[in-house]
């Protein structure tokens, strides 16, 4: 969903023309306040804000940047910028908004694959020395091989993804 906020007589056009262009859902807020009341209830990929608001408001308007979450913030001066101005804007927020998700899911399942590597890497070795220990049990020796197995599968699963 695309979040527009602008006091723009053309709001309701110009949030319908984002909804025709990009397939989002646009909710349209006239003012600061609305806005902020908005982020609250939902999650935006992208909030595009009217220059003015920010200018004229500037406490209120720190106070609705606070709720942006997730939203990629995009700012227009809607009195110099036309409709297919702010379709090609918001698309673009909308790329690089998708490129940053990616990014920063590759960063950390790359990061949960290392820290799972090297406890496996510990477990692993903690079997080995424990079946070199002296007169290990039989039924102990078996659960340490049967751990050391499913500690091995799982290596070779993180290894292939």
């Amino acid at each position: 969903m695309i979040l527009l906020l602008t006091p723009s007589a053309r709001g309701r056009e110009c949030a319908d023309s984002l909804w025709a262009a990009t397939g989002e859902e646009t909710h349209w807020a006239q003012n600061l306040q609305e806005g902020s009341t908005r982020l609250r209830e939902q999650t935006y990929s992208a909030a595009v804000i009217d220059q003015f608001l920010l200018e004229t408001e500037p406490e209120e308007g720190d106070q609705m940047l606070e709720h942006l979450a997730t939203a990629f913030p995009v700012y227009i001066n809607f009195a110099v910028t036309g409709m297919e101005r702010l379709v090609r804007e918001v698309r673009a927020a909308l790329h690089r908004r998708k490129r940053e998700e990616s990014a920063a899911r590759r960063a950390v399942a790359e990061q949960m694959r290392s820290e799972m590597s090297e406890t496996l890497t510990a477990l692993l070795l903690s079997c080995e020395l424990a079946m070199s220990v002296p007169e290990v049990p039989a039924p102990a020796a078996e659960k340490i091989r049967a751990i050391d197995n499913l500690a091995r599968d799982l290596r070779g699963r993180l290894q292939v993804s």
